[in-house]
């Protein structure tokens, strides 16, 4: 492919090699939003565009907001690696990737500049508009990979997202003392915050034990939903703050 139009009003385009057709008849229904990891945008737009790296993401968003389009929407961009959401593990052939320039945890982390925020908010509006996106399954790279993938981060501000009506979001209940479901715990509460994390469409297994996989996915939600403390531990704010997103959920999670 030498080249196409963009999906995106505005989008330069830079043809990644690294895509494919959907599988198994599956249409984009979801968003997964990444950040790229490396030192400057540009290294990370030539890493998706290297068919020695087999990566790639339908975009990628720099820090001044400009945006390159690298695989068309129709097709299969390579960005998700091992995921599963709500019991799919393909996770590549029903999503849009999104690469956010940012160097990333290991790198000290900045935090996201305002004018690329408002390119991802009206881009991520775009797709939605094109695909019929559902708020829920706008989702963050540690959602679908918890425990393998951090990305966004804590950082991300999926509140600002929310107030344009991207992506799904309550306000996290706030930090109190009280009981709390810790790894090794066992019984009914254990296998109650399992199934509502699976129910949202975390991959985790119920089986009333707090295992260190649910303790993985436990982090994965707050990094999202509960960023002040990320700790793994099932406190009264995480469990409120996932009860309350359940009760607000559309019926894309029924």
């Amino acid at each position: 492919m030498s080249g196409f139009s963009p999906d995106h009003p505005g989008a330069d385009v830079r043809v990644s090699p690294n895509f494919g057709p959907r599988r198994d008849g599956l249409k984009p229904d979801m968003i997964v939003l990444h950040y790229t990891g490396m030192e400057t945008g540009k290294a990370a737009e030539n890493w998706l565009c290297d068919p020695a790296s087999e990566v790639s993401s339908h975009y990628l968003v720099h820090e001044d907001g400009s945006i390159v389009q690298m695989v068309r929407e129709s097709d299969r961009a390579w960005h998700a690696g091992k995921s599963s959401w709500r019991g799919l593990a393909d996770i590549n052939s029903c999503s849009i990737g999104i690469e956010i320039v940012n160097p990333g945890h290991g790198l000290g982390y900045p935090s996201f500049p305002k004018r690329q925020i408002e390119a991802v908010i009206a881009l991520c509006a775009g797709i939605a508009s094109r695909h019929a996106v559902v708020p829920e399954r706008v989702l963050a790279h540690s959602d679908v990979a918890p425990g393998r993938k951090i990305d966004p981060g804590e950082k991300f501000p999926w509140r600002q997202l929310a107030e344009q009506g991207i992506g799904h979001f309550v306000a996290a209940s706030p930090l109190r003392d009280g009981p709390e479901l810790r790894p090794d715990d066992a019984g009914a509460c254990v296998e109650e915050m399992q199934s509502m994390l699976a129910l949202y469409g975390y991959g985790v297994e119920i089986t009333g034990t707090f295992d260190r996989q649910t303790q993985i996915v436990v982090e994965a939600f707050q990094r999202h939903f509960r960023p002040r403390r990320i700790d793994g531990i099932g406190d009264r704010s995480t469990l409120r703050t996932l009860e309350r997103l359940l009760d607000s959920a559309s019926a894309s999670l029924g």
